[in-house]
């Protein structure tokens, strides 16, 4: 059987957006396609160090257990323009 969409955010729902709720963070899918689901995390999870550990221990485990014909959960990671904004002032010495 095919995962859906909707079926994936019941399982986020219960398994995996309460631990990361503990960490202010949330996590969002991006894409289903071809058996690959892209998610994103948000808040403080985004960006964070354990990111990676927290996509492969924690979405990945749930989702692949419930539903066993997604092939993988991608991390799709994106810079906080805040943070990009930062860098540059501090590169052209603004700060």
């Amino acid at each position: 059987m095919e995962a859906t969409i909707q079926q994936i955010e019941a399982v986020l729902d219960t398994k995996v957006r309460p631990a990361l709720a503990e960490h202010n963070g949330n996590v969002i899918i991006q894409s289903l396609e071809d058996h690959i689901l892209k998610v994103r995390l948000t808040g403080k999870c985004s960006g964070c160090p354990a990111a990676h550990s927290t996509n492969e221990e924690l979405i990945t485990a749930e989702v692949r257990s419930a539903f066993p014909s997604i092939h993988d959960v991608i991390l799709i990671e994106e810079i906080n323009p805040e943070l990009i904004d930062m860098a540059h002032k501090i590169l052209n010495h603004q700060i």
